[in-house]
């Protein structure tokens, strides 16, 4: 099966937006193929508004993200591989999902379940 991640990215950005909240992405910055002002970011990371009103020409694809955007006062092309994205959230109250860096998706010989029998579930705040 193909991540689910992309799919998150998008369901949990139109959650965000109809409660009338700011959708920010967490980027690691050093992921390979990542395209965006790196001088705006710490420590590696960088966060980016991607409300409505912030971007332009919001694309969520199954492989990336891209949008335009202002960078103190310089409009840029921003460019996020969906695998770059630690997390989405809203800014007013950090509801949303951290993914995990090393996150692997279960394979064919992969049991969905814990040897208990029991599904694996995590716990998202």
């Amino acid at each position: 099966m193909t991540s689910s991640r992309p799919y998150l990215i998008r369901a949990i950005h139109e959650w965000i937006v109809d409660n009338f909240m700011t959708p920010y992405l967490l980027v690691d910055v050093e992921s390979e193929g990542v395209d965006v002002p790196r001088q705006h970011g710490q420590n590696g990371k960088i966060v980016l508004n991607v409300s409505p009103r912030a971007v332009d020409g919001l694309l969520l694809s199954n492989e990336a993200i891209g949008f335009r955007a202002r960078f103190g006062g310089i409009s840029t092309e921003v460019y996020v591989p969906v695998d770059a994205v630690l997390a989405i959230y809203a800014k007013e109250n950090g509801r949303g999902m951290v993914f995990t860096e090393d996150e692997e998706e279960p394979g064919p010989d992969t049991p969905a379940a814990s040897p208990a029998g029991r599904p694996r579930l995590k716990v998202v705040k």
